[in-house]
């Protein structure tokens, strides 16, 4: 055997020969860069689409996606779940979207005289597992039977502007700063209804809204007023002020009496407070005159619905 086969670079195993250039060889001049960059972080597990992870979110998401939303109060559709609340609301007259009905479910009187109003006023009436029933209602004890109601469609304050002064006689319209009990709400607009007031304006916030129970207390008369919803009831106030309103704040350490109140037989806003704090100070600061209703002194104050009835009833007789 020959010395050199045995030396370093001689072998003639196949990748073992050095071979050489011109030069020595620094690098691949770049052709290597792409292929030593890293790719980034390493994604979530949850984004992965092969992954399990991957896979339970977008059931989840899924499942959220098909759940039903609870109805806000805030102009959205809503429930009324439970024979007896059910049997009130079609009583009452209430706007109904549709009846649901559970299956199987055991026919009392209740349910009997359901029946008959849905045939009666061709109510739209759907049947549903009680499963499904507990989805739709959010839990609610419904007893076989709920119902939902339409959205409720709030007027705009410069439309109802534009209604109280066109419409015949002294424009009055009524103004709830943050009445909150929904019963309130309902009397209120009964109340606004019967004593000839172009509509009612409510806030967006910390308000009642057209709920089934305000639906009821208003006795059919939310069908028939429009009733208003402000971002900003100082604005409002402005704009119907500059348009020639008075402002009367209904307050119980207001100085006038409202049986007294100067210039109550023109175009009037009456503001009503909620039944614990009153009026906002912002809200007071842009009333022209603020008014009380005589009461004795053992009573400490009165239901916001009740003073609202009282104060509209003065400002009708102001009125002639």
């Amino acid at each position: 055997m020959e010395r050199g086969a045995l030396m370093a670079g001689n072998s003639q195993r196949r990748g073992a020969v050095r071979r050489t250039g011109k030069g020595p060889t620094v690098g691949s001049g770049g052709r290597g860069r792409r292929a030593l960059a890293g790719k980034g972080p390493t994604p979530k597990a949850e984004d992965r689409v092969y992954h399990k992870a991957y896979k339970a979110k977008q059931a989840a998401e899924g499942r959220r996606a098909a759940r039903p939303k609870r109805p806000s109060g805030t102009g959205g559709a809503e429930w009324v779940a439970g024979r007896n609340p059910v049997l009130e609301a079609l009583r009452a007259g209430i706007p109904v979207t549709s009846v649901y009905v559970a299956e199987g479910i055991d026919r009392d009187d209740r349910v009997r005289e359901v029946f008959r109003i849905c045939a009666e006023q061709s109510l739209p009436m759907l049947q549903a597992t009680r499963g499904e029933l507990d989805r739709l209602t959010g839990g609610a004890v419904h007893q076989g039977l709920a119902i939902k109601l339409p959205d409720y469609e709030y007027a705009h304050p410069a439309d109802l502007l534009d209604r109280a002064l066109s419409a015949p006689g002294v424009p009055l319209v009524v103004m709830l700063d943050r009445v909150t009990d929904p019963r309130n709400l309902g009397a209120i607009i009964r109340s606004a209804a019967a004593f000839g007031a172009a509509g009612v304006v409510i806030p967006e916030r910390r308000s009642a809204q057209l709920t089934a129970a305000a639906w009821k207390s208003s006795a059919g008369a939310a069908a028939r007023l429009p009733v208003a919803r402000a971002t900003n009831l100082t604005r409002v106030l402005d704009e119907y002020a500059a348009a020639g309103f008075q402002i009367i704040g209904l307050a119980g350490e207001g100085s006038t009496d409202i049986a007294e109140v100067p210039g109550a037989d023109g175009p009037v806003v009456l503001v009503v407070g909620s039944e614990g704090e009153g009026l906002q100070r912002l809200i007071r600061d842009h009333c022209d005159v603020l008014a009380s209703i005589p009461i004795v002194a053992s009573v400490e104050s009165l239901n916001a619905g009740v003073a609202a009835g009282i104060a509209l009833y003065e400002i009708s007789r102001a009125r002639g």
